[in-house]
């Protein structure tokens, strides 16, 4: 961590120009990253596509089995974000 406050300049250039992430560790232990924006976004973007295919396809199964009581995707994906949260 002391290193990365020292040199956090350094750290955010190779993030960006050299798509290198940097691992922050704390204590041996493992804290965070620091990664290039984009990638970053690129990555946000993956997983929501990947949640929303997730949620289109557990409804799609829930209606191909006429499930009483189904909720919309809407409700589902507010569901889901409520217990993650």
């Amino acid at each position: 961590m002391a290193e990365v406050r020292s040199h956090l300049a350094d750290v955010i250039d190779r993030a960006r120009r050299e798509e290198t992430p940097t691992i922050i560790t704390r204590r041996g232990k493992q804290e965070a990253v620091v990664i290039d924006i984009e990638e970053y976004q690129r990555l946000r973007r993956l997983a929501e596509d990947a949640e929303e295919a997730w949620l289109n396809r557990l409804a799609d199964e829930a209606e191909s089995e006429g499930t009483r009581g189904s909720v919309s995707l809407e409700e589902m994906a507010a569901l889901l974000r409520t217990d993650q949260g």
